[in-house]
C-alpha cells in the first residue's frame, strides 16, 4: 500500500495512472469505475514505432473522404464499460484525434486522426500508458478468439452435463424416499453427494454468469447474468444449510439444472448468431495472403498487399480473384454468386473486367490490376459489412434500454414475492423457492436478442443476394419508406442507349465528333461514340484546347477558332443555338460554331423486372416517381411503359435534390435510386440512397445501400428483406414480452419450480433466435 496525501494506492502502477488522469482532466474515471483498482500501466512500454511504418499504413490504415487517417484496433485489457469510457476520453483529449469509438462487444476501436498533427505511435503509447494494449484488428485473429471461446463453452458444458446427469440419478432416490420413506442419515449422504456435484457446476461452469454479473454491477447495470447467478446461489446456499442442519429439502439438483440449461441455451445462442453471420463470414473468409504475378516474363508469388496498380496477376481454375482488373490474356467462366447472388457462371474474355471476391471456375487468365487490395471491391464489401453490424438501428437501442431496466424490476418483484409468501405464513423454504423461480424464469436475454439477431440475419441475407446495407439502421428506415424515387438512365433503363436514327444537316468531320464525345462518360455520349466507331475503327483523335461538361445538358469544347456544342436541346437553347426538331426519342444534338450539323436519336432498353418492381411497390403502398435529365417526350415514354405515373424531366442534379427535400417537407420517407455522378446530391438528400453497383464510384460511396448485381430485382428484394426483418423484430419483441407477461405471474403464484423456470428461460431465447433465422427459409422457398 502506497500513501500520498489523502490517497492510497495498491501499487506504483495505479499511482502513475492516477497522476495521468489528473493531468488529462479525467478524474471522472473513478466515479465511473466506482473506485475499483485500476490496472497498472505496462512496466516497460513496448516500442510502438512499427505502427508508423509504411507497411503498417499500407495494410491497416486508410484515408477517409475528409483526408484524415482511420484505423481499426483491438484494445486488450478492456473488461467493462468504464474501461471503454477511459480509453475514449483519453484519446479524445489528444490533439489531432478526431474520433475514437470502441465497441464493447469485441473491444474493436475505430480511431480517426490527423496524421500531420499526431502519429499513430503516440496514440498507441497513450493507450498503453493507462494500462491497456492495442494491436491491429485482424478478422482471422478474431475468428481464432471466437473458436477458443467456443471450446471453453464445450468444457464448461461437459462438466455441467456430467454433474447434472449424476445429480438427477441421486435425485431419483431422493424423490422415491420422499414418498416411501428414507432414513435421515441416508438422506444427508445423498444431499452431500449432490452438493459435491453441484459445486463445480455452480463455480466453474456457472462462472461466466458470476463474471457477467460482477462487471454489470461495477457499471450499475443489472443484467441477465445477475439473475441467474443470484437464483442459483440462493438455492445452493439454502441447500448447504439443509445438508448441514439435516432439516428440510435440499435443491442441489435445481442448482445444477439451472446452470446447465441456461449455459446450453447461451451456447446455442452463440452458435445461432454465428449461423446468422455465416454469409458475412463466407465473403470475408478464405482470403489468401499471396498472389501470383508476371514479372519480367516470370511468374512470381508476392504478398497481396504488395500488389500495385498495373501489375499483371495470374489466375488458374479454382482460384479466388482478390483484386479488380481487366483481362489481358485467356478466357473462361467465373462464379460471382458470393457477390451478386447469381448462381449462373459468367463467361469473360480479353478486355472484360474481373471482380475481386469472385472465383475462377475454368478460367486460366492473366489480368491487369486496376485497384490495389485496400480499394478493391472485396475489401470495400468487408468494411461495409463490419460497419453495418456495429451500427444499431433505433428499435434495437430502445429494446436494449428496456432490457437494462427489466432485470432490476425482476429482482424487486422476486424480493416482494419472497416477503409476500413468508408473510402469508408459508415456510422459508417455500418462499425462497418461489422467489428463485421468479428470478430464473424472467428473461431479459430474449428481449435483448429480439433485434440484433434478426438484424444480423437480414444483413447476411442481403449480402448473399448482392445487396449491401452500409448500416443496420438502413433496414429499419427502408422498411418504413413510403416513396421510391428512380433515376431513369442506368436504373430503369440499361444505361446503354443505342442510336436508332442519324440526321446529318451539314457536312462535318466525324473524327472531330468522335474525339469530342469520347471524352465523356455519359451513357448517351457513349452510345453515339459506339455508333460512329462502327464506320471506322481507326479514328484520329483531336486534343481540345478547352473541354467542359455541363450536368444534365451535355458538353462544350473549343479547338482553335472552332466552338463545339453537344447534348440535348436545353443546352442549345441556353447557348442561343436555334433548332427545329422534335422526337419521342432521346436526342443528341451536335453544333459547330452555333450551327446544328447533326442530330442523333437514341433509345435505351428498359431493364428486365422494372414493370414487376413498380407493381410490387404499388402493392406495398409505396409511391414511385421517376427523375431524369432527359427530354419530356423520351421521359414520359419510358415512364408509361413501366407504369410510373409521376415523372419529372429535364432535371439537374440540384433540382433532383430539391425535389427530394420537397418530399421531406411533405413528411415523406424517401428512397432514392441512382447510378451516376448527377445523382449523388439526390442520393445524399434521401433517407436511404441506393446506388446501382455498376454506377460511378462516387455514387456507390454516397449511397446507403449498394446493389452489387445492378439488377432492379435486387431492389425489390431489398424492400422485402427490410420489411421482413422489421416484422421479425416486432414479432421477437412480442414473443419476449408475452412470454414474460404469462410466466412471471405463474412463477409469483408458485406454479413453477426452479428447474422448469430454467428450461423455460432458455427456450424463450432460442425461440427468438429461431424465429429470426426463419427469414432465410422463407426467402429460399421464394427464391
Amino acid at each position: 500500500m502506497i500513501k500520498e496525501g489523502e490517497h492510497y494506492f495498491c501499487c506504483n502502477g495505479c499511482q502513475g495512472v492516477f497522476h495521468l488522469l489528473q493531468e488529462e482532466g479525467l478524474e471522472g474515471f473513478y466515479e465511473k469505475s466506482k473506485n475499483t483498482p485500476l490496472s497498472p500501466p505496462m512496466q516497460t512500454i513496448k516500442d510502438s514505432s512499427t505502427f508508423d511504418s509504411q507497411s503498417f499504413y499500407d495494410k491497416y490504415v486508410k484515408v477517409n473522404r475528409d483526408g484524415f487517417c482511420e484505423v481499426s484496433l483491438v484494445i486488450e485489457g478492456i473488461h467493462c464499460s468504464a474501461c471503454v469510457w477511459l480509453n475514449e476520453k483519453a484519446l479524445h483529449k489528444m490533439n489531432g484525434v478526431i474520433e475514437a469509438n470502441i465497441n464493447f462487444t469485441n473491444n474493436k476501436a475505430t480511431i480517426v486522426w490527423a496524421d500531420n498533427v499526431v502519429k499513430l505511435s503516440k496514440i498507441i503509447d497513450t493507450i498503453r500508458s493507462i494500462g491497456y494494449d492495442a494491436f491491429a484488428y485482424d478478422a482471422l485473429a478474431q475468428e481464432s478468439h471466437a473458436n477458443k471461446e467456443r471450446k471453453s463453452y464445450y468444457l464448461k458444458m461437459a462438466v455441467a452435463i456430467f454433474a447434472s446427469m449424476n445429480t438427477m440419478w441421486i435425485a431419483v432416490a431422493q424423490y422415491a424416499g420422499y414418498f416411501s420413506g428414507i432414513m435421515q442419515d441416508v438422506k444427508t449422504i445423498l444431499n452431500i453427494a449432490e452438493g459435491v456435484l453441484a459445486t463445480p457446476v455452480l463455480f466453474y461452469s456457472g462462472w461466466v454468469f458470476f463474471r457477467g454479473a460482477y462487471y454489470g454491477l461495477k457499471t450499475k447495470v443489472v443484467n441477465m447474468d445477475l439473475l441467474v447467478a443470484t437464483g442459483a446461489t440462493l438455492a445452493y446456499v439454502y441447500s448447504l444449510y439443509v445438508a448441514v442442519s439435516q432439516k428440510g429439502e435440499a435443491y442441489f439438483d435445481s442448482v445444477t439444472m439451472i446452470i446447465t440449461f441456461v449455459l446450453i441455451g447461451k451456447f446455442l445462442e452463440v452458435l445461432s448468431k454465428k449461423k446468422a453471420a455465416d454469409t458475412l463470414d463466407k465473403i470475408t473468409s478464405a482470403i489468401p495472403s499471396e498472389v501470383k504475378i508476371v514479372k519480367e516474363d516470370k511468374i512470381i508469388i508476392i504478398k497481396l498487399e504488395d500488389v500495385q496498380v498495373g501489375d499483371v496477376v495470374v489466375i488458374s481454375s479454382g482460384d479466388r480473384v482478390l483484386l479488380d482488373g481487366e483481362i489481358t490474356k485467356g478466357s473462361g467462366s467465373f462464379d460471382e454468386s458470393s457477390l451478386t447472388g447469381e448462381s449462373e457462371p459468367i463467361y469473360k474474355n480479353i478486355g472484360m473486367n474481373v471482380i475481386s471476391g469472385t472465383v475462377s471456375i475454368d478460367a486460366d487468365v492473366q489480368f491487369k490490376v486496376l485497384k490495389d487490395f485496400r480499394h478493391s471491391t472485396l475489401s470495400n464489401i468487408v468494411k461495409l459489412l463490419e460497419s453495418a453490424i456495429n451500427k444499431k438501428p433505433k428499435i434495437q437501442r430502445m429494446a436494449n434500454r428496456l432490457s437494462e431496466h427489466f432485470s432490476l424490476i425482476i429482482l424487486t418483484l422476486s424480493l416482494l414475492t419472497f416477503l409476500g409468501w413468508w408473510w402469508a405464513s408459508y415456510s422459508f423454504e417455500t418462499s425462497l423457492m418461489v422467489a428463485i423461480s421468479v428470478i430464473i424464469i424472467a428473461c431479459p436475454c430474449a428481449l435483448a436478442l429480439a433485434t440484433p439477431v434478426a438484424t444480423l440475419v437480414g444483413l447476411g441475407l442481403g449480402a448473399s443476394r448482392g445487396i449491401l446495407f452500409k448500416e443496420a439502421a438502413g433496414l429499419e428506415t427502408m422498411a418504413k419508406t413510403d416513396t421510391l424515387v428512380l433515376d431513369k438512365t442506368g436504373t430503369i433503363t440499361a444505361g446503354k442507349p443505342e442510336v436508332i436514327r442519324e440526321h446529318i444537316f451539314d457536312a462535318f468531320d466525324k473524327e472531330l465528333l468522335y474525339s469530342f464525345i469520347a471524352s465523356s462518360n455519359h451513357p448517351i455520349a457513349k452510345g453515339v461514340a459506339r455508333f460512329i466507331k462502327q464506320e471506322n475503327e481507326n479514328f484520329h483523335e483531336y486534343t481540345f484546347d478547352v473541354f467542359t461538361q455541363i450536368p444534365s445538358q451535355g458538353m462544350m469544347a473549343e479547338l482553335g477558332e472552332m466552338r463545339l456544342l453537344g447534348g440535348n436541346k436545353k443546352l442549345l437553347d441556353t447557348n442561343g443555338v436555334a433548332i427545329d426538331f422534335s422526337s419521342n426519342a432521346t436526342l443528341f444534338c451536335f453544333a459547330i460554331d452555333q450551327k446544328v450539323v447533326a442530330v442523333y436519336e437514341l433509345e435505351d432498353k428498359v431493364k428486365d423486372g422494372v414493370l414487376e418492381l413498380v407493381a410490387a411497390m404499388k402493392k406495398m403502398q409505396i409511391d414511385v416517381v421517376m427523375l431524369t435529365g432527359d427530354n419530356e417526350s423520351a421521359a414520359k415514354k419510358v415512364a408509361s411503359s413501366v407504369g410510373i405515373g409521376r415523372v419529372l424531366y429535364e432535371q439537374t442534379p440540384q433540382s433532383k435534390a430539391e425535389f427530394i427535400n420537397k418530399l421531406h417537407d411533405e413528411a415523406k420517407s424517401v428512397v432514392m435510386v441512382g447510378d451516376g455522378v448527377n445523382d449523388i446530391l439526390a442520393l445524399a438528400s434521401a433517407d436511404i440512397g441506393i446506388a446501382m453497383g455498376g454506377g460511378s464510384d462516387i455514387a456507390v460511396e454516397v449511397g446507403d445501400v449498394v446493389l452489387l448485381n445492378n439488377s432492379v430485382r435486387s431492389l425489390e428484394e431489398a424492400f422485402k428483406i427490410s420489411k421482413t426483418t422489421l416484422a421479425l423484430i416486432k414479432e421477437n419483441l412480442f414473443i419476449s414480452l408475452v412470454y414474460n407477461a404469462l410466466t412471471i405471474p405463474l412463477a409469483i403464484a408458485g406454479y413453477v419450480i426452479p428447474l422448469v423456470a430454467a428450461i423455460s428461460m432458455s427456450a424463450s431465447s432460442l425461440l427468438v433466435v429461431g424465429n429470426s433465422i426463419r427469414i432465410r427459409q422463407g426467402f429460399k422457398e421464394n427464391g
